[in-house]
């Protein structure tokens, strides 16, 4: 079975580039990626639909101290 973190806990966390750089938050378990999501408006939508962009971090496993850090992909999704 693979290991999905190596340290439990709450440990603050830091995101470098894209549009949430120096972002800080508080993660627990060390999870490998952060979702950021940003609103958008819609034009002419439906009732109920929401359009949100999405920015993934994932986790600089060469940080090993607080604040962990989370480097912007630009490849995902």
């Amino acid at each position: 079975m693979e290991k999905t973190s190596d340290a439990t806990g709450r440990e603050t966390a830091v995101l470098d580039g894209g549009p949430a750089d120096g972002m800080r938050m508080t993660v627990s378990d060390r999870p490998r990626v952060i979702q950021v999501t940003y609103p958008c408006q819609p034009e002419a939508a439906p009732h109920g639909v929401r359009v949100e962009g999405v920015y993934v971090y994932r986790r600089d496993y060469r940080v090993t101290g607080e604040p962990l850090r989370y480097g912007f992909d630009i490849a995902s999704p």
